[in-house]
């Protein structure tokens, strides 16, 4: 039996809150979630809170933290658990000091051990590898192999995401690599039978 758990990543865009609320809630009552991550890029500060206010507390009254991509300044004023930056985001420190020592920030690594290790001694509570497959829900610059996640997991304690192309079919290999978190997309709001079958799905296929 694994310990890898599940980490839900919004879909790029969600024209249709309400709609998406009510995927969300039945996504997250389908099985076991430990983090959901409200990455919107292209859209305004305003937009971007206003959907956070209806989204955020289906995940938290479930017992899911809530982390939100880039935005780090908004997250206390929207009572979200932390934040998630990548290289180009704010610095890691000046993020720490942002939200204090309570909350949960996790730092893009792409396929770097090195940026990893600054990462861990700067703080980090979790750093996040990928993509590991060919994904549509971003543009894919850096390619990551399993063999990473491996030599992190016999080495560092600090837990690791695996993110990128992730499907049911290729789950349990990223998850027996040694991934503590696999992080989904697609996978999940695009399944033909809808999200909270694509959690089932992974669940399933990350148990083995």
């Amino acid at each position: 039996m694994t310990k890898t758990r599940l980490y839900l990543i919004t879909p790029p865009a969600i024209p249709d809150v309400d709609a998406f609320a009510r995927e969300l809630e039945a996504a997250l009552k389908a099985g076991s979630v430990a983090a959901l991550q409200i990455r919107l890029k292209d859209i305004s500060d305003y937009d971007l809170i206003n959907i956070t206010k209806v989204i955020a507390p289906i995940a938290q009254n479930l017992g899911v933290a809530v982390l939100m991509n880039d935005r780090v300044q908004l997250v206390k004023s929207l009572k979200l658990d932390g934040a998630h930056i990548g290289q180009s985001d704010m610095p890691l420190k000046e993020a720490r000091d942002l939200l204090g020592k309570e909350a949960m920030i996790g730092v893009t690594c792409h396929n770097s051990r090195d940026l990893a290790m600054d990462a861990a001694e700067a703080g980090a509570d979790y750093v996040a590898f990928g993509a590991f497959y060919p994904t549509t829900t971003k543009e894919v610059e850096h390619m990551a192999d399993l063999e990473t996640l491996n030599i992190w997991q016999e080495t560092i304690e600090i837990p690791c995401v695996a993110i990128g192309g992730i499907t049911a079919e290729n789950a349990r290999d990223v998850a027996e690599a040694g991934a503590d978190f696999i992080a989904v997309s697609g996978a999940v709001w695009n399944h033909p039978e809808g999200a909270a079958a694509g959690v089932k799905a992974l669940l399933t296929a990350i148990a083995g």
